[in-house]
């Protein structure tokens, strides 16, 4: 439980945070709350040679309106994100999701870059930002790109991030008049979901005009419930509706098995949470 020697250093700017991973690549590490990557150093599944903390990169903290999104710094603790009134007018599925994150000593040190940056699919986020079809942006020698959420993470612990990159910012479509819901299912509190469903809606009269649900735990990568956002899309607000439409929550996925669930009741979880969290943003 104790991590390999390393170096440290901690910038006060992206600029800094860029140059010091481009001169040392795949050798350097980002370092935000800890959260994931220092349980990772002290088994030594991970072992940079270089620990860039950027914790004191002031520019990547806070969430600003741009319009028709918002822009949250990388930076931006769970705690924030949780409180911030912008986030809870505009995207309070993001507010609702981040607020079962860990604990409050995790929601106090962790923060939505490191959360999503670490690519891992069990974690309440990622499947979050897929459903709200949010981007990232990243910074790197050449400058800064936009990735689309559905092509940023691309397998297990594995995202579209180089190593000369660093997440600057995560850009949120705001989802005025949506409803949503998360929906989470654990063994115990604060522990990783089992299966989490993120769902919004938006709705038209008496029907739904458009569904989206993000599924967490439920593959390599956060997973997108298409068969039921297509079944969804003109249905009746019902609860046989919605139960019927949500039978087809788990169709093409490939959940893991391990010592909390083998992949049937996995896939069994996600269409219970699925009715449950979509009939809860229907209103």
């Amino acid at each position: 439980m104790i991590p390999a020697s390393f170096d440290y250093v901690a910038p006060t700017s992206v600029d800094e945070v860029v140059s010091t991973l481009a001169e040392h690549g795949d050798d350097a590490k980002v370092l935000a709350g800890g959260h994931s990557l220092l349980p990772l150093m002290k088994l030594r599944f991970a072992v940079p040679a270089m620990v860039v903390d950027i914790g004191r990169v002031e520019e990547l903290r806070g969430v600003r309106d741009a319009g028709d999104h918002l822009a949250i710094g990388a930076g931006t603790t769970h705690h924030e994100i949780v409180h911030d009134p912008l986030v809870r007018q505009h995207c309070g599925l993001l507010a609702e999701a981040t607020s079962m994150v860990g604990d409050a000593q995790v929601r106090h040190r962790g923060t939505i870059g490191g959360a999503t940056a670490h690519g891992d699919s069990a974690g309440d986020l990622p499947a979050v930002v897929s459903a709200l079809e949010g981007t990232f942006v990243a910074q790197g020698p050449g400058g800064r790109r936009e990735i689309a959420a559905a092509d940023f993470f691309q397998g297990y612990l594995e995202t579209a991030l180089a190593a000369d990159e660093v997440l600057v910012e995560v850009r949120i479509p705001k989802h005025d008049g949506w409803g949503f819901a998360y929906e989470k299912f654990n063994r115990v509190a604060q522990a990783w979901a089992i299966v989490g469903v993120a769902a919004l809606v938006r709705r038209e009269n008496g029907s739904v005009a458009e569904a989206r649900i993000g599924l967490t735990n439920m593959g390599a990568v956060p997973v997108r419930a298409t068969a039921s956002e297509e079944a969804l899309a003109g249905a009746d607000r019902t609860e046989d509706a919605i139960r019927a439409a949500c039978q087809h929550a788990a169709d093409g996925t490939s959940p893991p098995a391990d010592l909390s669930a083998q992949p049937d009741y996995r896939q069994h979880l996600a269409r219970v949470l699925s009715a449950r969290a979509v009939a809860r943003a229907t209103g």
